[in-house]
C-alpha cells in the first residue's frame, strides 16, 4: 500500500479536470485504490480532485464505506435521513412495516439526499415503531436506488459545489429483504456516529485537496507543514471510536487549526485569480456546513468530560 504522507509530498499534484460526477467517479476510485483505510482513501481522493466539491464527494463516499463496510467500494451510495422535520429521531416519519412474508415495506419521503440520482445504493433511516420507552425506534435499510417504488427528483443546485446533485427521495411500498435491514439501532449505531465519521473524512479529503494546491502553486513550506500535520491528526482521530467525547474535543481543535490554514490559502488563491481560485471561492462554504451541530457536539463533549471527573 502507498504511504499517504509521502504521496501527499511527492506524487504528481496535477489534477485531471472533471466537470461531472460521472467523469469524476472513475478518477476517485483509481485515486483511492492504493490506500488501505477509508481515511487515507478520502485524503487521496481529495488530493486528486480539481475542485473542493469533488474532495467533498471523496470524503462523503469513504465515510459511508466506514459506516457500512459491506457497501460495494467502487459504487456511489447515499445516506437518506433528513426529512421535512429535520434529522432528529423524532422527525423520522418514513416507516418500515412488516409485510408478513419475512420482508418489509419502506414508505416515506427524504427531502435531501446527497449525490441524488447518481447513487447506486441508498441507506435509508426509517422507523419501525415506538420502543418500550415510547421513543421512535429506527433501523437502517439498504436498498438499490433503482428498486421499484423509489423515485428521486433532483433539487435546485446549491450555491457551492453545484456539480454535486442533491435529490428528494420518495419511497412507496419498497420491498426490503430482512438481510437488508442492517443490525443494530439505526440512530445509535449509524446516524449519530455518521456525523463525526463524515466530518473526519470530508476534512481529510479537503486537506488532501489543499495540499495538492499548495504544491501546484508553490505556497510556503510552513503552510504545507500545517496542512500535513492536520492530516496526521485526522488519521489518528479516524482510528478512534467516533462517539468518544475526547474525539469531539480534539476534532474541534483540528477544525480551528484548519480554519487558520484555509484563511491563509484564501489569500494565496486571491492572488492567483484563476479558474481554480474562483471555484475555491465558490465552494469553500462546504467547510462550514454543520458548523452549528459541531459546536453543540463540542459543548456536550466538554460537559461529559467534566462529569467524568466528579
Amino acid at each position: 500500500m502507498t504511504n499517504l504522507l509521502a504521496h501527499l509530498l511527492t506524487a504528481d499534484a496535477t489534477p485531471v479536470a472533471c466537470a461531472t460526477v460521472d467523469a469524476w467517479w472513475p478518477r476517485l476510485v483509481a485515486a483511492a485504490a492504493c490506500f488501505e483505510t477509508t481515511i487515507d482513501r478520502a485524503v487521496g481522493g481529495g488530493f486528486a480532485a480539481d475542485r473542493l466539491g469533488w474532495a467533498f464527494a471523496a470524503g462523503y463516499h469513504q465515510a459511508l464505506q466506514a459506516l457500512v463496510p459491506s457497501l460495494p467500494p467502487g459504487l456511489p451510495a447515499a445516506l437518506a435521513a433528513t426529512e421535512a422535520g429535520g434529522g432528529h429521531p423524532r422527525a423520522m416519519a418514513t416507516t418500515l412495516t412488516p409485510t408478513g412474508d419475512g420482508r418489509w415495506s419502506l414508505d416515506g419521503t427524504k427531502r435531501f439526499v446527497t449525490l441524488g440520482r447518481h447513487a447506486r445504493t441508498l441507506l435509508v433511516v426509517a422507523s419501525v415503531g415506538g420502543d418500550a420507552g415510547g421513543r421512535n425506534a429506527l433501523r437502517l435499510a439498504r436498498v438499490r436506488a433503482d428498486a421499484p417504488g423509489i423515485s428521486l427528483a433532483a433539487l435546485p443546485e446549491t450555491p457551492f459545489a453545484p456539480e454535486i446533485e442533491h435529490a428528494q427521495a420518495v419511497f412507496a411500498g419498497v420491498r426490503v429483504a430482512a438481510d437488508d435491514l442492517l443490525p443494530g439501532d439505526g440512530y445509535e449505531r449509524y446516524l449519530k456516529p455518521f456525523r463525526t465519521v463524515e466530518d473526519l473524512h470530508v476534512l481529510g479529503a479537503s486537506l488532501g485537496h489543499l495540499l495538492a494546491a499548495a504544491r501546484r502553486y508553490a505556497w510556503p513550506e510552513a503552510l504545507r507543514e500545517d496542512l500535513l500535520a492536520a492530516v496526521v491528526t485526522v488519521r489518528s482521530l479516524g482510528a478512534m471510536a467516533p462517539s468518544g467525547a475526547a474525539v469531539h474535543v480534539a476534532l474541534a481543535g483540528v477544525f480551528r487549526a484548519v480554519g487558520r490554514a484555509t484563511a491563509t490559502a484564501d489569500e494565496f488563491y486571491a492572488a492567483a485569480a484563476d479558474d481554480e481560485a474562483a471555484r475555491w471561492v465558490r465552494d469553500r462554504g462546504l467547510l462550514g456546513v454543520a458548523e452549528r451541530v459541531r459546536e453543540m457536539r463540542r459543548v456536550a463533549a466538554w460537559r461529559t468530560l467534566a462529569g467524568s471527573d466528579v
